[in-house]
């Protein structure tokens, strides 16, 4: 056994890498080893109270900082993630398992909010009436917050804090972000990117925690609003805590997205497709399709394809050419995800391709794609949100029976629709109660300029990330009403009233 020391991940606060007080850590795994590749440093709620305190001295001169200057920032700051994008895609999927091409592509969709953040001072824009009333104007404007926060899950390590932190700076905030500790490195470098571009030392904080960390965050009177993304118990718990210390708070919980085949639907083309949308990632994506809706005739030869393109998947390393599918994040991940199939199994679920039958060489996480036919709504392969790769399929006699499925469900992250007719895709868009839905698209993650958020248990607080609503999420409107009268010859001004201001 090697007894050479790992490499300890630190806190970046007010611009530079520190252990701060933290005494504690967590290992961070290589998934496709099982080997122990580093710690990670867990915060205090002193580290945490440092991180923000520098945020918050950072906050005047950067809110200050005009609207043209923020942006050029942003543009330098995107010229550098695209220069790394392979050095961060590299991080990703070393510290995350997911192969090299999905790592790369994750940067990318992060890369894209940037994008749009690089437009603030279009975005930034507010609204002007002239002559509202006799010699008066209203105009409005948005300010930043203050100290914004992130907290941030393991299977994005990269693009999600990237839909969080670029606007949240971009619009005049500053930012501490508590990545997830199970690969916590891609954020370091995101943090050295921004200090290279000419970001100010504490306008950006970087937090690597646990539970402690993100209590801290929540309790802390100086944080202004946080951002979250990860499972739907602990999205109410953010949002439930922060909410209670008078913050602003998006959370983004869990999904169980569900597909639905028609029998008119090109199947060849719809089982590419869920198959991709089911295994990528090992299904450790919050917009993967775990369920499989099959309607009256689709479900024998949408079945027989499933199984065929299955069983072709190539699994291995990340970053081993060739391979299609990598391990799951930790060991954890690895015996829920298996004991989830044995679940299937003993409620009487019909398993077509048994994932823990899957031989890869070495002590890597791993587990196959999974698939299970004759599922039934009160199944727990069903019910919950397994976060592996595992496909369940359901058969209905309609797309009413479909709706009626998807809408009785308490997640309403995405859901999907493959079809030939447009009447039934018009019928589906309108009818299921999902935040994102795609028509012969089985992952509908929108573009930066669109904003990204489910409905139900998948979302708690009024606003979805990035996008427009992100700019309103990070900001608050002043509405400016002015009158500038002439005075008199004889000194006089012009009379008020006692009665409520009307236009005239």
């Amino acid at each position: 056994m090697s007894t050479e020391a790992v490499r300890t991940i630190q806190h970046r606060i007010g611009g530079v890498e520190t252990a701060g007080v933290s005494t504690r850590t967590a290992r961070v795994w290589n998934p496709a080893t099982g080997e122990h590749q580093a710690d990670v440093l867990l915060a205090e709620v002193a580290d945490v109270d440092a991180a923000v305190q520098a945020a918050k001295a950072a906050l005047p001169g950067w809110a200050d900082t005009s609207v043209m200057r923020r942006s050029r920032l942003m543009f330098a700051f995107r010229n550098l993630v695209e220069k790394h994008t392979d050095d961060l895609a590299r991080l990703v999927s070393a510290e995350h398992g997911k192969v090299l091409d999905d790592a790369r592509a994750e940067v990318v969709r992060g890369l894209e909010v940037i994008d749009f953040a690089c437009g603030i001072p279009q975005l930034l824009k507010g609204e002007y009436s002239d002559q509202v009333s006799t010699e008066v104007d209203l105009f409005s404007f948005r300010q930043p917050l203050g100290v914004c926060a992130g907290i941030t899950p393991f299977n994005f390590p990269a693009m999600v804090p990237l839909w969080m932190h670029p606007i949240a700076i971009a619009t005049g905030n500053t930012f501490v972000l508590k990545p997830s500790e199970r690969d916590p490195s891609v954020c370091n470098l995101v943090a050295e990117l921004y200090a290279e571009a000419g970001l100010p030392g504490g306008v950006f904080n970087l937090v690597h925690g646990d539970k402690v960390a993100v209590d801290a965050l929540l309790d802390h009177p100086d944080v202004a609003a946080v951002s979250f993304v990860g499972s739907t118990p602990i999205a109410r718990y953010v949002h439930e805590r922060g909410t209670a210390n008078g913050k602003r708070v998006q959370a983004l919980g869990g999904a169980k997205n569900h597909a639905v085949v028609l029998p008119d639907a090109d199947l060849d083309r719809a089982a590419e497709h869920l198959i991709a949308a089911a295994y990528g990632s090992a299904g450790q994506r919050c917009m993967a399709i775990s369920v499989a809706v099959a309607v009256g005739d689709a479900a024998e030869p949408l079945i027989g394809r499933l199984r065929e393109k299955a069983r072709a998947i190539k699994v291995g390393p990340g970053l081993e050419a060739g391979s299609e599918m990598g391990p799951v994040v930790t060991p954890e991940a690895l015996e829920r995800v298996r004991g989830y199939i044995g679940s299937g199994v003993d409620a009487g679920a019909d398993l077509v391709v048994d994932g823990r039958e899957i031989d890869v060489r070495g002590d890597g996480f791993f587990v196959g794609p999974t698939l299970f036919d004759h599922v039934t709504p009160k199944m727990d392969v069903y019910r919950d949100e397994i976060f592996g790769p595992v496909l369940v399929v359901l058969r209905v006699g309609s797309l009413t029976e479909a709706i009626d499925l998807i809408n009785g469900n308490e997640y309403a992250n995405g859901t999907a629709i493959f079809t030939s007719s447009g009447q039934a895709a018009r019928t589906f868009q309108r009818s299921v109660q999902v935040g994102m839905i795609g028509v012969n698209v089985p992952i509908p993650v929108p573009m930066a300029f669109y904003s990204f958020g489910g409905w139900k248990d998948s979302l708690f607080g009024g606003h979805h990330i990035h996008g427009p609503e992100g700019i309103a999420f990070y900001t608050r409107a002043k509405v400016v009403t002015t009158r500038w009268p002439e005075e008199t010859a004889d000194g006089s001004h012009d009379r008020g009233d006692l009665h409520f201001p009307t236009a005239v």
